[in-house]
């Protein structure tokens, strides 16, 4: 029996005969025996708790499947396996298709949306009923894709939500940390200030002064850049990042082909192909990159314990240095403890140049030091699952960390004050696994994502104390929920006992994956703002005080922007048999000069390609009559596509979108471009 969206034979025969169902396989030594189940973000830390992992033998989860009885009883289901007979020749029967096991067939059907019912007629094991796990030996193991009960929440009536506008907020927003408030004498008239308006008192307000004149500087800060797109670029891999440097004269994207493409944006309005990167033998996707603060030298990573260095000049061809994050601190060796086979899932420079601060699957966050190559600090045994993103607290000083991770806290760390290993404080309030943080380069705000569906904002003076934290279990306040398959309901939003955010944004989806979110910069917006990525193929910009600035519609923006290709089945991450046109915008940059936005995006039919689509203010204006026209594709280096433009002119009228469970689907390996070098 084969699944609906996986690769036919003559898809794994040209992809090397290579068996085609983890979107990702270990990586190997030279003495690895290749586990054809292993799958990273499934790998659990050593000391979680309160994770309830289950046996992958059919006997011992009870299935009551054989030869003989093809069936599977669970509690009051019953689900029946039926298979054509099949001869040692493989004439008759499947036509010597291979069978795939029953426990592999219903992780397809649990991820693709019964696992709510499984988990409610007994499918989760209770680890303290079972033997003990032997069955890693087993050729056959198999590690399914739900490993812990999903608690629902016992909450009282309605979910009692953060109040909108939000109070402190609001104060922020007086005080002039993050934008300028309106003018009193505005502010009681109630005028709603124009864009001409503030072009007439910025002109006859020369001599102006005090906030008269912050208002006039601050002129752009209600730019936000519209859903019409100016360009809209296509990668042939979903699109996992991308970001502007600091001073917006280059932006760098990451896509799951292993390739980073940097471009020249020294005119936000008009880029220009720069070059391409790509990761040697990278593990599923590159996960994050990070630029220097010279512009000089792009680092990125993959999940593997190995990031690359490599030059951002297009006359520079020499191939990238390695970077191991598995090297001894100080010794220049492998470590003699834990594993070197963790993946890299967040990078960042030091605003020095000289380090990068990395987070990882094995629940830790490294410092890496550039100019002796090696790892200057490795903070382990804190988190308890792994760190999904990290970042420095300013500029100025390398001292100040921040990290979030999957055990839904955000942990800050002062590298003066390591005697002991931990950390200096933790901001517990997110109910699920965080997917990213940002910090405002001040050293005292920082932001992140959560898989709760929220965005919080927090202030370092407010942070919990490590001894009072020592005493909580983060765990108890989470539910398991399992942002890649499910939608989050709304009954599972409890407010966190111990939450002492500042103020929480709620409305964007964080789905699929580690959807990131950013503080707008204080150039081009006067720092008045936060966004996020969103599932629902949007951008969400929000006031400080919680309410919605705007949205930029990515998904409508690029709608039926390339036509089907044949292989979409094989490389969709939808596991519908009708392949819709879908969109999830994972990362944006707002450039730091000017009202123009990138969002990087899976895209495509069944988020099967990506896309990088430029955004800017036009005042809201339906059309735009300059040159060239906007909302045009284009390939990876900027080249004008006429068929991609030609099927989107003549695609007939978009259809209503239906709710989709999604699967990750393993990429067939394309051949790389004989133009592209290093």
């Amino acid at each position: 029996m084969s699944s609906p969206g996986s690769p036919s034979e003559e898809a794994r025969e040209s992809a090397g005969g290579t068996p085609a169902w983890h979107p990702a396989q270990e990586w190997l030594e030279e003495d690895d025996e290749v586990d054809m189940d292993y799958h990273p973000a499934l790998e659990g830390s050593e000391d979680e708790d309160g994770w309830e992992e289950m046996d992958a033998e059919d006997e011992d989860m009870d299935l009551g499947v054989s030869d003989e009885n093809p069936r599977i009883n669970i509690g009051n289901i019953q689900i029946e396996l039926t298979t054509d007979d099949h001869d040692e020749d493989g004439e008759e029967g499947n036509g010597g298709e291979t069978r795939i096991p029953a426990s592999r067939l219903f992780q397809l059907l649990a991820s693709s949306g019964l696992q709510h019912i499984l988990h409610s007629n007994g499918w989760a094991t209770n680890p303290a009923e079972e033997e003990e796990d032997d069955g890693e030996d087993d050729p056959d193991y198999y590690l399914p894709t739900f490993r812990h009960r999903l608690r629902t929440r016992r909450t009282r009536g309605e979910p009692q939500f953060p109040k909108v506008p939000s109070d402190a907020g609001t104060e922020l927003m007086g005080e002039g940390h993050f934008g300028t408030d309106q003018h009193y004498v505005d502010r009681l008239k109630k005028r709603k200030m124009g864009f001409a308006t503030k072009l007439m008192w910025r002109e006859l307000g020369v001599d102006s002064y005090g906030a008269r004149r912050r208002v006039d500087q601050a002129i752009s800060q209600n730019m936000i850049p519209s859903s019409v797109a100016d360009k809209i670029i296509h990668y042939d891999a979903r699109s996992y990042s991308g970001q502007f440097s600091d001073d917006g004269n280059f932006f760098f994207s990451c896509a799951q082909d292993f390739k980073v493409r940097m471009y020249d944006t020294s005119n936000p309005y008009e880029w220009k192909y720069y070059k391409t990167v790509r990761y040697p033998l990278g593990q599923w996707t590159i996960t994050d990159a990070t630029l220097s603060p010279d512009n000089r030298f792009l680092v990125y990573s993959s999940i593997r314990s190995q990031a690359y260095l490599a030059p951002t000049d297009p006359e520079d061809d020499s191939d990238p240095s390695q970077l191991d994050f598995a090297l001894s601190m100080n010794q220049g060796r492998r470590q003699s403890w834990g594993s070197s086979h963790f993946g890299i899932w967040s990078l960042r420079f030091s605003g020095d140049g000289r380090e990068i601060v990395a987070g990882t699957s094995e629940d830790s966050v490294i410092v890496y030091d550039i100019e002796t190559k090696q790892p200057v600090l490795n903070l382990r045994d804190r988190h308890q699952h792994h760190v999904n993103a990290v970042c420095f607290g300013d500029k100025s000083s390398p001292h100040l960390l921040y990290s979030g991770s999957d055990d839904s806290t955000l942990r800050v760390w002062d590298r003066r004050s390591m005697g002991d290993g931990r950390e200096a404080g933790v901001f517990m309030g997110h109910t699920e696994g965080l997917t990213y943080v940002d910090s405002k380069g001040d050293g005292r705000y920082v932001l992140s994502n959560g898989k709760d569906q929220t965005m919080k904002l927090w202030d370092l003076r407010k942070m919990m104390t490590t001894a009072n934290f020592d005493n909580i279990d983060p765990s108890s306040f989470t539910t398991g929920f399992d942002y890649r398959f499910e939608k989050y309901p709304d009954n599972f939003y409890e407010p966190h006992p111990y939450d002492y955010s500042v103020v929480t944004f709620r409305g964007h989806s964080v789905l699929k994956t580690l959807i990131r979110c950013h503080f707008s910069p204080p150039g081009s917006t006067n720092s008045r703002y936060v966004y996020s990525g969103s599932e629902d193929g949007k951008v969400y910009v929000y006031n400080m005080d919680a309410t919605l600035a705007g949205t930029i519609d990515v998904g409508s923006a690029t709608l039926n922007s390339r036509p089907r290709e044949p292989d979409v089945f094989a490389t969709a991450y939808e596991m519908s048999g009708e392949m819709l046109w879908r969109t999830c915008v994972r990362d944006a940059s707002w450039h730091p000069n000017a009202p123009v936005l990138a969002a990087t995006s899976w895209n495509g039919w069944g988020l099967s390609t990506g896309t990088c689509t430029i955004h800017s203010w036009n005042d809201g204006a339906a059309n735009d009559e300059g040159d060239p026209p906007i909302g045009k594709s284009y390939d990876d280096r900027l080249r004008y596509v006429p068929e991609f433009n030609d099927f989107r002119e003549n695609a007939p009228a978009a259809r209503t979108r239906r709710p989709l469970r999604s699967r990750p689907v393993r990429r067939l390996f394309v051949e790389e471009d004989e133009d592209v070098e290093w």
